[in-house]
């Protein structure tokens, strides 16, 4: 079941002027941690997302090495699962596959959103999901190095990714959550399946769903959130993308 989204930040006032960017940004900072994400929206085009990207930490660039990536529909893409067609993806975080920490932020922003119906972006929050987890269940995801691998969409850029690492890990900036249906690697038996599949429960019950329109721009908590994609078929759907470290 979609929600919509709460966590919105208008950059213009109800006169119609832009925020100052000093509460701009304490607000953004307010609903972040409150939510986890928040949707920009009525950005005016003289907004600068990279700069606004700049003041929230260092950019982690994307697969092909650019910092600024675009999210559109690639040529030669549509058999496999990656961002870079109209297929759906099922809730992940980013940065499983990197043998660094995963980044702290993920930010789109919309250059043409997609006519009809689909595209939306959906988040939900797995603080409560975690704060579920029993006493043993939070120790063993804590204490188990799992084996992940990349998208097939990124293997087929030639990165065949493969790393190690929990599923929580506790650092000294919060706790990050790693998470994937289909690129952590486990057999059948292994008693994390249970929580995979109550988890994406869990998602699909409590999702908000980002209908994009032009220049909005979306930020969330990658430690945090999961996040997916509804299938469209409007190919002129393009947003922009950067990665930020913690």
């Amino acid at each position: 079941m979609s929600h919509s989204p709460i966590s919105i930040l208008s950059q213009v006032d109800f006169n119609g002027q832009p925020l100052a960017e000093e509460l701009l940004m304490r607000t953004f900072r307010q609903l972040m941690d409150e939510h986890g994400y928040v949707l920009m929206c009525n950005v005016p085009d003289r907004f600068d997302p990279v700069r606004f990207c700049r003041a929230q930490g260092t950019f982690v660039p994307n697969y092909t090495g650019a910092v600024v990536g675009d999210v559109r529909p690639e040529p030669g893409m549509d058999d496999v699962y990656h961002a870079g067609n109209t297929r759906p993806l099922t809730p992940h975080t980013e940065g499983y596959d990197f043998a660094i920490a995963p980044p702290r932020y993920i930010a789109l922003w919309c250059v043409t959103p997609a006519g009809g119906p689909g595209g939306e972006t959906t988040l939900a929050d797995t603080r409560p999901w975690v704060d579920a987890l029993s006493e043993e269940e939070r120790k063993m995801l804590e204490a188990t190095d799992y084996d992940w691998k990349t998208t097939e969409g990124v293997q087929r850029l030639g990165l065949d990714l493969k790393t190690r690492h929990p599923i929580l890990e506790d650092t000294e900036d919060g706790l990050i959550v790693r998470f994937s249906c289909n690129n952590l690697l486990r057999d059948d038996h292994d008693p994390v399946v249970e929580i995979q599949e109550r988890w994406k429960a869990a998602f699909d019950d409590d999702h908000v769903a980002i209908h994009y329109h032009r220049n909005d721009m979306l930020v969330w908590d990658n430690w945090r959130l999961l996040h997916a994609r509804n299938a469209f078929s409007d190919r002129s759907r393009h947003l922009r993308r950067i990665q930020i470290a913690a």
